[in-house]
Order: structure tokens, then C-alpha cells, then sequence
């Protein structure tokens, strides 16, 4: 079964920057990463889970959440079947344990995150404390 294994995080200071790496394994027969849709989420003390960013498998397009675009970068490496999230000028705000997950979802040139829903495949979550 898909496994998602998730490293990176840690505490920075406001204005640096993170990358988060999800390494995907127990891909089913046949199939490799571009088959998956792989979003990055958030949890916060006290708050729901959101959903941060998603990257396409079927064209590697990719959205963001209005709070992250332009600061936050999505990218896979199929070869390596590790999905990164590039974080930038991060803020106090950005902190929080974060996760990857993936869908089958096969939309293209995505805009908008696919629904909660869908994703059944879950990293362990990764702490980021960004704090002065």
C-alpha cells in the first residue's frame, strides 16, 4: 500500500527558509508517482487542517493557497518518488505541523486543491515553528 514518508522542518526565524521532502513508496504495480496528485496541509494548534499547496501528477501543475503563493514552491523528482515544498520568507503564521498527502485525482493544469476527500495516503507530519 502507498507510503509516505516525510522529513525537512524544524525552527527558523522569520523571513528564512524551509524545504519539506515526501518520499512515496508501495506504489501500486505499473504506476509511478506521475500517477499521483500529492498536496502538502498544515495543522495548527487549536485549528482545522488546510491544505497548503497540490502538485499535479498528470502535468505537474500545481496550486497554492492564497496565504502561500509566491513564497511556496511545490516540486517533484519522479525518479526519486520525493515531492518537495519549497518554503520561502516564511512567517510566524506558517507554523505548524505539516503533512503530505496523495489522491488519484488525474485533473490537469490545476488552480484549486482537490477536495479533503480524496486523499487517502498520509505522511507521519513534520513540525515547522518559524519564531524571532
Amino acid at each position: 500500500h502507498l507510503q509516505l514518508v516525510q522529513s525537512g522542518g524544524g525552527l527558523v526565524e522569520p523571513g528564512e527558509s524551509l524545504t519539506l521532502s515526501c518520499v512515496v513508496s508501495g506504489l501500486d504495480s505499473g504506476k509511478t508517482l506521475d500517477y499521483y496528485a500529492i498536496g502538502w496541509f498544515r495543522q495548527a494548534p487549536g485549528k482545522e487542517r488546510e491544505g497548503v499547496s497540490e502538485i499535479s501528477g498528470a502535468d505537474g501543475s500545481a496550486a497554492y493557497k492564497t496565504a502561500v503563493s509566491g513564497r511556496f514552491i511545490t516540486s517533484r523528482d519522479s525518479v526519486k518518488k520525493t515531492v518537495y515544498l519549497q518554503m520561502n520568507n516564511l512567517k510566524p503564521e506558517d507554523s505548524g505541523v505539516y503533512y503530505c498527502a496523495a489522491n488519484e485525482n488525474p485533473a490537469v493544469d490545476i488552480v484549486t486543491m482537490s477536495p479533503l476527500h480524496l486523499y487517502y495516503a498520509w505522511g507521519q507530519g513534520t513540525q515547522v515553528t518559524v519564531s524571532s
